[in-house]
């Protein structure tokens, strides 16, 4: 599944690729301000601050597609702004289900849940953890953001990101002071 190529739109109107993050751990969220399911903001960016210089970031897609979300860009910043501190990246309204589906998520929606389970976006909040490798996993909107199998992929994603270097030949001695 290719998604790098697919072309996306940021909350301020800026036209790119959801390439722009390739080489990270991309956790692809669909969004609603109104949402009961909205105070998961404040884990979607705690995983920000706690990853987000280790190669992982979270990305945001308000959808109005059940009714939750405000009807302009403006407001939807200034919320997410105000209330939660957002920080990581938030794109234009999507639609995510049915007729007008954003590319994005015709490819997501493919995959499977971990009851085997893909297709339609169930509720607002639904996750999808895009590897560095490609590789998707998703999670319904009732699985937390800080839930231990979205940190455990990260963290496992970010630690094989950040294997070290092989060593250089005489890089493991230890230089002895004048003196020793």
């Amino acid at each position: 599944m290719d998604l790098d190529g697919i072309g996306v739109t940021t909350l301020d109107g800026r036209s790119t690729t959801f390439g722009e993050w390739a080489g990270k751990t991309r956790l692809v969220v669909n969004v609603a301000s109104r949402c009961g399911l909205a105070p998961q903001y404040e884990q979607l960016e705690e995983l920000q601050k706690r990853y987000g210089d280790r190669g992982f970031t979270v990305l945001g897609f308000p959808s109005n597609q059940f009714l939750q979300e405000y009807l302009h860009a403006e407001k939807i910043a200034q919320y997410c702004s105000a209330r939660w501190g957002v920080t990581f990246p938030m794109m234009a309204k999507v639609r995510v289900n049915g007729r007008g589906q954003h590319p994005l998520y015709r490819e997501l929606t493919r995959v499977a849940d971990a009851s085997g389970k893909a297709g339609r976006i169930q509720w607002n909040f639904e996750k999808f953890l895009v590897m560095p490798s490609g590789d998707v996993h998703r999670f319904r909107p009732h699985t937390l953001p800080d839930d231990p199998a979205i940190v455990g992929l990260i963290e496992e994603a970010l630690a094989g990101a950040e294997a070290p270097a092989p060593a250089r030949p005489g890089s493991d001695r230890t230089e002895l002071g004048s003196g020793d």
